[in-house]
């Protein structure tokens, strides 16, 4: 598996260094800040990184801690928002998630899968990514890149994300499990893109079962 991240990393960096995930963004930007990196991965659904970056950025200078979230009124929230897809549920969402965690959790975010998954909107991906951006706990958050290119290289054989976080979680050594969203996602949006990936430039081609097929 160390042969596999380290020539995703080289590949993108004889390219083009690759900018960060929205993720690792806004954990630098916030410090690891647990309750940003939940609501800014809610936010992040089926939006693209650099429209989430900005609306998440955008929300904490307006609320800047769970209890001022709590406390928003759901079309003040929708205005910041407004720009991510599904944003009048999304509002909804993350001023509930708030509302839970100041009168359940005494405003912390929990660091346990199974709380997190009891949240409005939190599923395992979610889930995952609070434990590995927030927590630094390994984890396995599994979206469209890496589901794609895990089964691209050969290294699992499944049909759904949920499937291959348990694959992956068997085959893998847990030591490399915090670096696998954040390459895979990066080596899926500038490299192994879901069409026409640059198979001519990547340097794990030789490990890749996608590869070897399309050029018998």
């Amino acid at each position: 598996m160390e042969k596999i991240l380290r020539g995703m990393m080289e590949t993108m960096n004889s390219v083009r260094p690759p900018r960060m995930t929205a993720l690792r963004q806004l954990h630098d930007v916030e410090n690891g800040r647990p309750f940003a990196i939940l609501i800014g991965t809610i936010l992040s659904a089926r939006t693209k990184d650099e429209n989430t970056t900005k609306v998440v950025r955008d929300l904490f200078l307006h609320y800047k801690t769970v209890d001022e979230l709590a406390s928003a009124k759901i079309r003040d929230v929708e205005k910041i928002i407004r720009s991510i897809g599904f944003y009048h549920v999304k509002a909804k969402r993350i001023i509930e998630v708030a509302k839970i965690i100041k009168s359940q959790y005494n405003g912390k975010v929990p660091e346990d899968m199974d709380k997190l998954i009891t949240l409005p909107g939190v599923g395992r991906k979610t889930a995952n990514c609070v434990l590995v951006y927030a927590f630094e706990k390994p984890a396995i958050p599994v979206d469209t890149h890496v589901h794609r290119i895990s089964n691209r290289l050969g290294l699992v054989s499944t049909k759904t994300p949920e499937e291959t976080e348990l694959a992956l979680m068997e085959k893998i050594p847990k030591k490399h499990w915090l670096e696998i969203n954040d390459t895979f996602v990066m080596y899926g949006q500038n490299i192994c893109k879901p069409v026409s990936p640059m198979c001519d430039v990547c340097k794990i081609k030789k490990l890749c079962k996608y590869y070897s097929t399309s050029a018998s």
